[in-house]
């Protein structure tokens, strides 16, 4: 019977695993339609954004049930409870990027009868394509315990926050424009959520590390330094 139970505690952990990198998912598709909002200035795009956050956190709360639900009727080994830990983070780290890629929605808003800066436009296309790509990163490290790809992300991250400070420099030089200054202060905003969620991204990747090693540590300190 106690080797039954323990069968189900494992597919229940795989169970919550498969719906983080549903989650996972949902995020990137948000992400992508935030960005596209932000270049096209598109309204109603960005009301879908923040429409769809909603499917967002009902996966988020789902893969919180399910394991408060788990630990009440289990008592997980070292190893699982690892991961059970290590999920419980991830989950709120996709969650926190669900909710800056509502942030960058409702930004657009505000400023969606503005023509957008050409230069700005291709920066966060950069940004947001970097982004996506750590996303994957760091939820096909999680899914495959790759220490190696998790730790490549620090690297990634270095290169949004440079991303990060051209836009802001580029919003400094309008000058005297107000409509557009007023544009440009709503794009730091943009640039600046953008650059935290491939911190979310790294911190994905740390939990990867700990499932690995079983010992938690930020990869550096700076990965964060650009993001607070």
């Amino acid at each position: 019977m106690a080797e039954q139970m323990r069968i189900t505690f494992q597919e229940e952990l795989e169970q919550v695993e498969a719906s983080l990198q549903e989650e996972g998912a949902y995020v990137l598709r948000a992400l992508r339609a935030a960005v596209n909002a932000v270049e096209q200035a598109d309204a109603e795009l960005a009301d879908e954004v923040i429409a769809f956050d909603d499917e967002i956190d009902s996966r988020y709360f789902s893969i919180q049930e399910g394991i408060q639900s788990l630990l009440a009727r289990q008592t997980p080994v070292a190893v699982d409870l690892r991961l059970v830990l290590a999920m419980l983070h991830a989950n709120l780290h996709l969650e926190r990027m669900g909710d800056y890629c509502v942030t960058i929605a409702k930004l657009t808003k505000l400023v969606s009868d503005v023509e957008p800066d050409e230069g700005l436009v291709q920066a966060f296309e950069e940004m947001g394509q970097r982004a996506e790509e750590m996303i994957r990163i760091a939820l096909d490290s999680f899914q495959r315990r790759d220490l190696e790809a998790a730790s490549s992300l620090v690297d990634l991250d270095e290169l949004i926050d440079r991303a990060n400070r051209r836009a802001v420099e580029r919003v400094l030089d309008f000058g005297s424009d107000e409509s557009k200054r007023e544009w440009g202060l709503r794009m730091i905003l943009v640039s600046r959520c953008l650059e935290r969620i491939g911190d979310h991204a790294v911190d994905i990747g740390e939990q990867t590390a700990f499932l690995v090693t079983g010992e938690f540590r930020e990869f550096t300190d700076a990965s964060h330094q650009g993001g607070g």
